[in-house]
């Protein structure tokens, strides 16, 4: 018991056992420098009669056994010694005084073998000795004020911070499988990253570098062309993405039930470029149709629009657009209902435009304002309704864009059970702004023809997320999970959704999705990520140390599995995570932090044998220009005939716009 008494009674004890120690000596030498004693007249004759009745019990029968004594109580005293710690000694200095002090304890034997003076040899016998049995007094001390129980080394508390992960691959004919390896303790660990429902969303994000696309993204692709997927690529840094998804697809053609076709919308390099219409008629079956292309396409050209939704002289111009894409979608069973002729049907004289545009019934409640305001001379008001679409929308006036926009090579229902397609669309980091806003409508339009019940199993595929505007991606990830639609969103960071799409919209994409891998993210996104992996019991080690004693506590406390600090600090190829399960399939540990294993000697042979994507059709300079010019001639056309149709019938020239100047 840690009473009082108890310390005074061993430290007695100890006291006393160190004195029978030193008697020992003491007598030891007496005995074997008796000559040398004898001549510094040091004997008396009541002395010697006590040192007979010593000798007779053994005590010096052998030159070590008094020595060796004197040893063992020296090291039973020391044995209980309790000095004050200190962090400084250690084993190594203990030793060394301890060795040291053994060799001069045993070595001095030699000294008495010196054949010299008995005082002399006596004072060098004793001396050495003596200082043999200092330093090993000293050693022992020193011993006993080390402290034993030293906290952990890791100072990051990484090993603390590991966790079980899954080690089970988990398959099915729609999962994505990515090879890992992860730290137990002090252990590396194999271990895979089982995706086993990608249509409750894939969110893939990491800052420039940290390996999203080369470790997470380029599996997901390959991995679902293997298993018959109908696919979209969004590929922002054109054509790293497409290159794969192109070659992939050549060597899995036999996976898909149909015959299967490869898409891409490139335009930089038209001769590479399939013509897609993204304002097909045919995919327009009410006007709520033509007004969330005419939202998608604006907002896309002016993203701080985004955060303003609701706006006057936000709505106004969306609703513009939308009647005249409603009114070429009329027009002739929508002959001339594409982007080029909506763009260039824009830009008609007020008086033009807003008589053809009466024409059509439909759209007579989105143009009244517009015209009332021009006929009543409320220019300052119009031109803040309508300049800012008639400005946006004129930067695509371009030969390329119109020639891209203008036609139909193929229709966006990729999945289609008939007829599965692989499209790939390419951007251009330097012209975001414009490219960004035409892929956008796209990918809008695709989206709705995609997600319908009884079509082809299908992934989407969104490589920096951000640089497109689709509008309801929330709404996509949370309904297209019963109609197999598989959503990867790529981001660098919540930042640069946030700034893109707003707080609001952005907060919810990244709460909506189901699947997340996160390679090095910092700030808020980290701190977010953290919070949702949730905590793990780690141990805590608290070192106490008085002139007494030293004692360590060792307790248990949840704390993040994954704080922060280590999601800003990942390597390349590390990720952390969490993934969904689904009921026939239910995965405890879902959250993991690895390192994903890439076979990168494979595929670089792989990449080394890829095919280029193939040229479409030659083009001139010259079949490019004249199609704009086409575009143009047909708006002309268009305007001229319905003037003239309202001018030859005076039952219908009250519709002809004409303010007084």
């Amino acid at each position: 018991m840690q009473t009082g008494e108890n310390e005074q009674a061993l430290r007695k004890i100890l006291d006393m056992t160190r004195f029978i120690s030193l008697f020992l000596l003491g007598l030891h030498g007496y005995y074997y420098c008796y000559g040398a004693f004898r001549e510094w007249h040091l004997t008396a004759t009541i002395s010697d009669n006590i040192l007979k009745n010593i000798v007779r019990t053994g005590l010096f029968h052998s030159f070590l056994t008094s020595k060796l004594m004197a040893l063992g109580f020296l090291a039973v005293s020391l044995l209980g010694s309790r000095g004050r710690k200190d962090e400084k000694l250690n084993y190594k200095t203990a030793l060394a005084y301890a060795i040291a002090g053994l060799c001069l304890y045993f070595v001095s034997y030699f000294i008495l073998l010196w054949q010299g003076s008995l005082k002399m040899v006596a004072i060098g016998y004793m001396l050495i000795t003596g200082i043999g049995y200092l330093l090993i007094m000293s050693g022992g001390a020193i011993l006993s004020r080390i402290i034993k129980n030293r906290l952990s080394n890791d100072i990051f508390n990484k090993e603390n911070e590991t966790f079980p992960q899954e080690e089970r691959l988990l398959e099915n004919e729609y999962s994505i499988n990515l090879p890992a390896q992860y730290q137990l303790k002090n252990k590396v660990r194999k271990s895979w990253i089982n995706i086993i429902n990608p249509f409750r969303g894939l969110l893939v994000l990491g800052t420039p570098g940290s390996g999203k696309s080369y470790f997470v993204i380029r599996h997901v692709i390959t991995q679902h062309i293997k298993k018959g997927f109908s696919m979209f690529v969004y590929d922002f840094k054109f054509d790293d993405l497409t290159t794969i998804v192109y070659n992939t697809w050549l060597q899995n053609k036999d996976k898909y039930q149909s015959p299967s076709e490869f898409y891409v919308i490139n335009f930089d390099d038209l001769s590479k470029s399939h013509r897609c219409n993204p304002l097909d008629p045919a995919s327009m079956f009410d006007i709520t149709d033509a007004a969330e292309s005419a939202r998608t396409i604006l907002l896309g050209l002016n993203r701080e629009w985004i955060k303003r939704q609701g706006d006057f002289f936000v709505e106004s111009p969306i609703n513009f657009l939308t009647a005249i894409i409603w009114f070429l979608k009329k027009y002739r069973d929508g002959e001339f209902c594409t982007l080029p002729h909506v763009i260039e049907l824009m830009q008609m004289d007020y008086d033009s435009l807003f008589t053809v545009l009466r024409t059509e019934k439909e759209i007579e409640v989105l143009i009244n304002p517009f015209v009332n305001a021009y006929l009543n001379d409320v220019m300052e008001q119009l031109e803040g309704q309508i300049a800012s679409a008639k400005i946006a929308m004129a930067r695509l006036s371009s030969p390329q864009l119109y020639y891209a926009l203008s036609d139909n090579d193929f229709t966006l229902d990729i999945n289609d059970p008939e007829k599965p397609k692989l499209v790939c669309m390419g951007n251009n980091p330097q012209k975001i702004q414009i490219y960004g806003a035409v892929l956008s409508l796209y990918v809008n339009r695709l989206i709705k023809l995609v997600n319908q019940k009884g079509k082809l199993k299908s992934s989407l595929v969104f490589d920096e997320f951000p640089t497109i505007y689709l509008n309801n991606i929330d709404s996509l990830i949370a309904t297209a999970r019963s109609n197999k639609v598989a959503t990867c969103l790529g981001i660098q960071d919540l930042a640069q959704l946030r700034k893109d799409y707003g707080r609001e919209q952005a907060d919810v994409i990244m709460n909506i999705v189901g699947n997340v891998i996160s390679g090095q993210v910092t700030g808020d996104t980290a701190r977010q990520l953290s919070e949702r992996f949730g905590k793990i019991m780690q141990e805590r080690e608290s070192l106490s140390i008085n002139s007494q004693d030293t004692s360590l506590s060792k307790s248990k406390q949840l704390e993040a599995a994954i704080p922060p600090s280590a999601i800003s600090s990942l390597s390349s190829g590390e990720f952390v995570g969490m993934v969904a399960d689904e009921p026939d399939s239910k995965i405890e540990l879902k959250t993991f932090h690895c390192e994903i294993l890439n076979d990168h000697a494979a595929i670089k042979a792989e990449q080394a044998k890829f095919n280029d994507i193939p040229i479409v059709r030659h083009l001139d300079s010259s079949i490019v220009q004249r199609n704009y010019l086409q575009v143009k001639n047909d708006i002309e056309d268009i305007v001229n005939s319905e003037i003239n149709r309202l001018v030859s019938d005076p039952a219908l020239g009250h519709m002809i716009v004409k303010r007084m100047h």
